[in-house]
């Protein structure tokens, strides 16, 4: 690329930037000064005027990180070019104190013009990576429960072998702690924390404590947000966390918000740092049937429901948010020390405490609903990765824990199941006799229902993907939906309430 092309290049970003009221048209200089700075360029044509159409900034962004990556400025290592993209979009991302400023402004208006406006600016800075999340494969599946979400998750980088060893070499020490850390807002980034010069935080304060709202970059639904503590201090769910929750859905009535357990196996990928997680996305489990309804004594003004689902869920809804929290805390209480050996069920072991829940809040019109899904860690030698955790015929598909999102109905699978699939694919239809070893047995089950059209077959893989994660959810579900596992579940549901 010619200096006069990049000239063009960074006059056409800047003019985007003020079109997209992203740059102050007073800041068009200063912008194009710092753009020079960070591509070690001494002159500039002054005289460029605005391509016609402009392209849009990211475009722009492409082809100056391309420079960059030419005049060997970075290499072509993902987290390099990472580190460059940050640093450019910084450039039209306000300050954390006016991102701060203009959000609670907007929020006096209303709290979903807040939202919007700070959405739109996490999307238009590249925070939100949205080219790489239209990459992500969507299917549904029509189980018993309802249609399940199933995606390909294509969006997320996953390590290679050069990242992790770069990494390794990192100097890295312990700054930003982890991934969640407030410390991540405008960081540069390395080889082993990822680059947020263009990360900015909402300050919100929960009844005296400092947290943080943020958006997750890589998106697994609408508005995919993130609560979280300000202090670096690992997950735990009491009764203070259902406060918040149900304090976060007061502050912003338009998103669900859930907390994963707090344990290992049952928790989420992160359990070093409180967090939350919330956004404006209807999941199948919203949706499920009731299959009965309670009456729990000492609390008449809540409306309790046991949910068709694959795992056990009792649902509370009131216009009184303090009743909803008390008869939640009841219930999470008992559950915490509830033990049946019958069903597998043990409060504590030698391996420590195993029951735990996971919670979803939303409101409904005037209503706060809120959503306790029981769960248990326990092992034993005959599933040492867990008991209620998918088993070891469905880990080809699932192994990861069973967390908030899969919780309810969306399964995030890894990347390595888009080539993996068009492998059975070929298998089944005889174009290949290799497929990878953990997938022989279903490939072979499959095969049973052939023959096989080319065009209808990842249709048909698909379904039996969504079979899949059907049983994973299942196997996390610590009363099953049988005779024998409702059964068990009124038990446990007998120690506090008078069903009707």
């Amino acid at each position: 690329m010619q200096d006069s092309s990049i000239d063009q290049v960074i006059r056409d970003f800047v003019s985007k930037g003020i079109a997209a009221h992203r740059i102050h048209s007073l800041d068009e200089r200063y912008t194009i000064n710092h753009l020079l700075g960070l591509l070690e360029i001494d002159v500039y044509d002054v005289q460029k005027i605005p391509s016609i159409p402009l392209p849009n900034l990211l475009d722009s962004l492409d082809r100056m990180v391309g420079y960059a990556v030419e005049k060997h400025l970075i290499t072509d290592v993902p987290e390099e070019i990472e580190i460059m993209e940050a640093h450019i979009m910084e450039l039209i991302t306000p300050l954390p104190s006016e991102v701060n400023k203009r959000f609670w402004m907007h929020y006096e208006e209303a709290p979903m013009r807040a939202t919007d406006e700070f959405y739109r600016l996490s999307q238009d800075n590249d925070y939100i990576k949205t080219r790489k999340i239209a990459r992500n494969k969507h299917f549904s599946f029509d189980s018993k429960y309802g249609k399940l979400e199933i995606t390909i998750n294509l969006s997320k980088p996953e390590k290679t072998r050069q990242h992790m060893e770069a990494a390794r070499q990192s100097e890295s020490g312990n700054y930003p702690i982890c991934a969640l850390c407030m410390e991540n807002e405008g960081y540069r980034g390395r080889a082993d924390a990822a680059a947020r010069s263009n990360h900015r935080i909402v300050r919100l304060p929960l009844f005296g404590e400092n947290w943080g709202f943020q958006y997750s970059p890589y998106s697994y639904y609408n508005e995919h947000c993130i609560i979280l503590s300000e202090e670096h201090v690992p997950m735990h769910v009491n009764e203070g966390t259902i406060a918040n929750l149900l304090e976060i859905v007061t502050i912003f009535p338009h998103y669900f918000i859930g907390s994963n357990a707090g344990l290992p196996i049952v928790g989420g990928s992160i359990l070093s740092h409180e967090h939350y997680q919330g956004g404006r996305h209807s999941f199948p489990m919203e949706a499920a049937k009731v299959l009965r309804t309670l009456t729990l004594g000492g609390f008449p003004e809540v409306e309790a429901e046991i949910l068709y689902w694959p795992l056990s869920v009792i649902r509370l809804r009131s216009n009184n948010r303090n009743e909803v929290a008390a008869a939640a805390c009841t219930i999470m209480e008992e559950w915490q020390q509830y033990s049946d050996p019958q069903v597998e069920i043990l409060a504590e072991s030698s391996g420590g405490l195993h029951n735990a829940v996971t919670l979803i809040a939303r409101r409904v019109k005037e209503a706060y609903e809120l959503d306790v899904v029981l769960r248990n860690n326990r092992t034993t030698e005959s599933f040492p990765d867990g008991i209620f955790h998918p088993h070891p015929d469905v880990q080809h598909i699932k192994k990861e824990n069973i967390g908030l999102i899969e919780v309810l109905g969306l399964a995030i699978l890894p990347p390595r199941l888009e080539t993996e699939l068009s492998e059975v694919a070929d298998y089944l239809l005889g174009k290949t006799a290799a497929v990878a070893s953990y997938h022989r047995e279903w490939a072979e089950e499959l095969k049973q229902q052939g023959p096989f059209e080319a065009e209808s077959i990842m249709e048909m893989i698909h379904e039996a993907v969504g079979e899949k994660f059907l049983r994973v959810i299942e196997d996390a579900g610590v009363y099953k939906q049988t005779p024998e596992g409702q059964a068990a579940f009124d038990r446990f549901l007998s120690t506090f309430e008078n069903q009707e």
